[in-house]
């Protein structure tokens, strides 16, 4: 016969396990907010900042063992244009197909408002004499694309980054430093035996630079650029911002890339960019249209949901300006949950449009990550 004691603790251990699996089934009063995954968001706002990247519950062991999971929602935005290239308005929730992991979703809400955006304008500051001054003459029309509600931060990037001044909606501010920027035509490192080996800005030392290590001195045919870093940071301060605002940075840039002069790997960048829901339109250098060497903007805007233009005129600067940031603020935006449990990793996205002759652009997948 068991004593008073045993049983009593044997009771209480009951209890226990019946009211976790309770809460495991039932959401807390209050309709608290759901955990989410990496490049999802609840389903209901919780707050002004941009939610922290949650893995499903199932995904979190606990001493009495796993969570059931609950339900997550993905964003998804995406841009239709016709055969001419047009953004292709008034299409329904109807018209469109999801699939994730090849697994079609039921999506659950079509958004086709407009967004403002936080515009991160990442110009490589590295370029060829006349590829340099095509950009120069050109930053101030980035401008005729915003609208009062938008931001930006203007950055630059060679071998090293450079943040701006911070985001800003004043309009006067943002010109003043547009026309500010000038682009070096020349490598931020010296060669080897001058008084500075350091990072240059406007061809001067950079603040607080040092001497470069004669290890990541550049050499004849190899690029110093770290266009994978530039990206990362970039990234990391747009992050942050509130879901409410479309996430984009602006990338003007040769697309060469010297892989030992980065500290961030693609793959690794990539994710980022898709925990946080960040999209990145490049703009090519004319120079780079000729050479082939902008395999990376295609990466980074194809995975993103973005675009890829080439500005082989001086003059195509600035329309090209103006229709990105168009596009980024007037996507349909849909939302899903998964079906299933989603799991840790990389999960693939296609968008598809039930109607002929239209071209659907949307970013490829999430990754989701454990919460830190």
């Amino acid at each position: 016969m068991k004593s008073p004691r045993k049983s009593l603790l044997l009771a209480a251990l009951l209890l226990l396990l019946a009211d976790q699996n309770g809460v495991a089934q039932n959401p807390a009063p209050g309709g608290a907010p759901p955990a989410t995954s990496p490049g999802t968001v609840p389903p209901t706002p919780t707050g002004n900042g941009e939610q922290k990247p949650l893995t499903p519950a199932a995904q979190l062991p606990t001493a009495q063992g796993k969570i059931n999971i609950t339900t997550t929602t993905v964003v998804v935005p995406v841009t239709v244009k016709d055969k001419t290239g047009n953004m292709v308005a008034g299409l329904r929730r109807d018209d469109f197909r999801v699939f994730e992991d090849r697994i079609e979703q039921k999506i659950t809400t079509l958004n086709a408002d407009a967004f403002p955006l936080s515009l991160v304008v990442l110009i490589d500051n590295d370029l060829k004499q006349k590829d340099a001054e095509q950009v120069d003459a050109s930053l101030p029309a980035i401008l005729a694309g915003m609208s009062l509600s938008d931001e930006a931060d203007v950055c630059r990037f060679d071998q090293f980054f450079y943040p701006g001044k911070g985001f800003t909606k004043d309009q006067d501010n943002l010109l003043k430093q547009l026309k500010r920027t000038k682009l070096d035509s020349q490598p931020s490192v010296a060669p080897p035996g001058g008084p500075f080996n350091g990072p240059s800005i406007n061809n001067a030392p950079a603040p607080g630079a040092g001497n470069q290590d004669p290890s990541l001195i550049a050499i004849k045919g190899q690029t110093t650029k770290a266009l994978d870093d530039a990206v990362y940071e970039a990234a990391e301060l747009l992050k942050d911002k509130p879901r409410e605002r479309r996430k984009i940075i602006l990338l003007i840039s040769d697309g060469k890339n010297g892989a030992k002069f980065n500290n961030h790997k693609y793959d690794d960048v990539r994710n980022e960019l898709l925990r946080y829901n960040i999209i990145v339109y490049s703009v090519a250098t004319g120079s780079s249209y000729f050479d082939r060497k902008f395999t990376r903007l295609l990466e980074y805007s194809g995975e993103t949901g973005g675009d890829v233009s080439y500005g082989a005129k001086a003059d195509s600067f600035e329309h090209f300006y103006s229709q990105i940031t168009d596009q980024a603020r007037n996507q349909y935006t849909l939302y899903y949950s998964p079906k299933g449990d989603p799991g840790l990793g990389y999960h693939t996205i296609e968008v598809r449009v039930e109607r002929e002759g239209l071209n659907v652009t949307a970013r490829k997948g999430y990754y989701a990550v454990i919460p830190q």
